[in-house]
C-alpha cells in the first residue's frame, strides 16, 4: 500500500512538474520575442539585413536616414508588420533605449549618425572593428554601429530562454524532490494505520481474538479502526459464548445419559429388578433429554430468525385463562395462589395482540413455571395487564426472594441459573427465559426482568396491540 501511495503521489508530482515547466517555457519564449521584437528591442540581424536590402535597392546610401525618421521605416518597402514599429512609430522610437546608431559606407565614411554628429567624418580602424558588416552578396557595403542601450540577437534570444529554461527545471526538481519527500512521508504516515489493521486481522485469523488497534483520529481509516474493533470485539464475544454454550450443553446432557446408563447397568447386572417403577426412571430421563434437545432446537431457530409463527388474533384474557388453568393444580399443589388481573378495570379484558397462540402459551408458561419454582409454599404469583397505547404490558410477579443484582444482568443468558445450587431436575433446563426472550422479539415485544418494591421478581412482556387493519388482515 505504501509504494502504491508513493507512486501515486510521484505520478501527480511528476505531471504537474513537467506541465509547469513545458507551459512555462511555451510562455517564456513567446514573452521573450515579443517584448524583444514586436514589443520594441530591434533585432540587430534584421537591422542588418533591412539596410542591405535598402542599399542593394538604392545602391547607395543617400536617404539613409529616412528609415529613421517619422513613418519612413518600412513604408517605402511594404514592411509594414516588421517588428521595429508601430504603424507611424520611427526605428529609433521603436528602440526605446536610447540608443545611438551609426552608419558608414564600404569605405568607412559616416553617413549617418542618429546623433547627428559627424557625418561625413572618416571611421577610426577602432571604430571599423567594432561596426558590423553590412553585406550585399559577398560585397561589404556598409558597417553598422549600435552604441549605449541594448540590442539583441536572434542567438541572444536562445541563451536567454535556454537559460530562463535551465532555472525552470531547477526550480521544478526541487520542487518535484520536496513534492515526493512530502508524498513518502504521507504514505508513510496513512499506510502506518492500515498495515496494523493487516497485522490485527491476521491475529484475528489465527485465533487471538483479544487483538485490537488503536484509533487515530476521526477520519474514515480511524472509522475503520473503530469498527475493526467493534467486529473484533463482537467475534470474541461470540466465541466465548459458543465456548461457554458448548461446555453447557454438554453438563447438561451428561446427567441425564449418566441416570440412564447407571439404571439400565444395575437393570442389567440384577441389581434392580426389572419393573415399571425401574424403567419409569429411565423414562423420565429420556423426557429431560428430549426436552432439552427441543428447547435447544427453538432456541436455535429463534435467534436465527427462521422459527415460523403462526400469527393471528389473540386475545389476552382468553391468553392468561388458559395458561392459569393449565397451571393451577400445580400451584395448588404447593398452595401458591395464582392472582388474575381485574378484568373490569380500563377494559382490559377486551385487549388483543397479534402471535402465535401456542409460543405466547410457551412465553407465559416459562414464566409461571420460573414464577412457581422460586415462590414458597402459602406464597402468592400475580398476573397483571395494562394497556399502554399501542402496545399491552403481561406482568408476572412472584413472592419469592427475588433476583439478585448480581445476576440481573444474566439471567436471559442461556443455560444461567441464579440458584446454582439447584438440580436439573429442580431447575429446569436454564433455556425457559432465554426462549421467552427470543420469543417476544420474534413477535415484535420484549421480556425484562426486575425486583419489585415489595419483594420478589416481576417479569414484563411486552406485545404490540392488534390494530384494526391488522385485525381484520390477520381474521382473513
Amino acid at each position: 500500500m505504501t509504494k502504491k501511495f508513493i507512486a501515486a503521489f510521484a505520478l501527480i508530482v511528476f505531471v504537474s512538474v513537467v506541465s509547469v515547466v513545458w507551459i512555462a517555457r511555451q510562455s517564456t519564449a513567446s514573452e521573450v520575442r515579443a517584448f524583444m521584437f514586436p514589443g520594441g528591442m530591434v533585432s540587430r540581424d534584421e537591422m542588418l539585413q533591412t539596410l542591405a536590402e535598402f542599399y542593394q535597392t538604392h545602391q547607395s546610401w543617400s536617404e539613409v536616414d529616412s528609415l529613421f525618421t517619422r513613418g519612413g521605416w518600412g513604408r517605402g518597402f511594404g514592411w509594414q508588420n516588421w517588428g521595429w514599429m508601430h504603424g507611424s512609430n520611427s526605428m529609433m522610437h521603436g528602440m526605446m533605449m536610447n540608443q545611438r546608431i551609426q552608419i558608414a559606407d564600404g569605405q568607412g565614411t559616416l553617413v549617418y549618425d542618429s546623433a547627428n554628429q559627424n557625418t561625413g567624418s572618416k571611421w577610426t580602424i577602432e571604430s571599423l572593428a567594432l561596426a558590423d558588416a553590412i553585406r550585399v552578396g559577398n560585397q561589404t557595403v556598409g558597417y553598422l554601429l549600435i552604441e549605449g542601450g541594448m540590442m539583441f540577437s536572434r542567438a541572444d534570444e536562445s541563451r536567454l530562454v535556454q537559460r530562463l529554461n535551465r532555472a525552470a527545471i531547477v526550480a521544478a526538481a526541487i520542487g518535484g524532490g520536496l513534492g515526493l519527500l512530502i508524498a513518502v512521508f504521507l504514505s508513510i504516515s496513512l499506510g502506518r494505520p492500515i498495515r496494523e489493521l493487516t497485522q490485527a486481522a491476521r491475529q484475528i485469523r489465527a485465533g487471538n481474538l483479544s487483538q485490537r488497534v488503536k484509533v487515530h483520529g476521526g477520519d474514515e481509516i480511524g472509522l475503520l479502526a473503530e469498527t475493526f474493533n467493534q467486529m473484533a470485539e463482537a467475534l470474541e464475544k461470540a466465541e466465548q459464548t459458543r465456548r461457554t454454550m458448548t461446555a453447557d450443553i454438554a453438563h447438561e446432557l451428561r446427567n441425564p445419559l449418566a441416570i440412564q446408563r447407571a439404571h439400565l447397568e444395575a437393570l442389567i447386572d440384577g441389581v434392580y429388578p426389572l419393573s415399571v417403577a425401574s424403567l419409569q426412571t429411565i423414562l423420565e430421563q429420556n423426557h429431560l433429554l428430549t426436552r432439552l434437545v427441543e428447547d435447544l432446537r427453538t432456541l436455535a431457530l429463534a435467534e436465527s430468525g427462521q422459527l415460523s409463527l403462526e400469527k393471528t388474533v389473540v386475545g389476552v384474557q382468553k391468553l392468561i385463562t388458559r395458561i392459569i388453568d393449565t397451571f393451577q393444580a400445580q400451584a395448588t399443589e404447593r398452595q401458591i395462589r395464582l392472582s388474575l388481573p381485574d378484568w373490569s378495570k380500563d377494559g382490559i379484558a377486551l385487549l388483543e395482540v397479534s402471535g402465535d397462540p401456542i409460543r405466547l402459551e410457551q412465553i407465559l408458561g416459562n414464566l409461571l413455571s420460573n414464577a412457581l419454582r422460586y415462590t414458597p409454599t402459602g406464597g402468592e404469583i400475580k398476573i397483571g395487564v395494562e394497556d399502554v397505547g399501542e402496545q399491552v404490558k403481561i406482568m408476572v410477579k412472584d413472592s419469592g426472594p427475588g433476583i439478585p443484582e448480581a445476576d440481573l444482568p444474566y439471567i436471559f443468558e442461556r443455560f444461567y441459573r441464579a440458584d446454582r445450587s439447584r438440580s436439573r431436575s429442580e431447575g429446569g433446563s436454564g433455556l425457559g427465559l432465554t426462549i421467552a426472550r427470543n420469543l417476544a422479539v420474534a413477535h415484535g415485544g420484549w421480556l425484562e426482568a426486575a425486583n419489585s418494591s415489595q419483594g420478589g421478581a416481576v417479569f414484563t412482556l411486552t406485545l404490540p396491540k392488534t390494530q384494526p387493519e391488522s385485525r381484520i388482515k390477520l381474521r382473513g
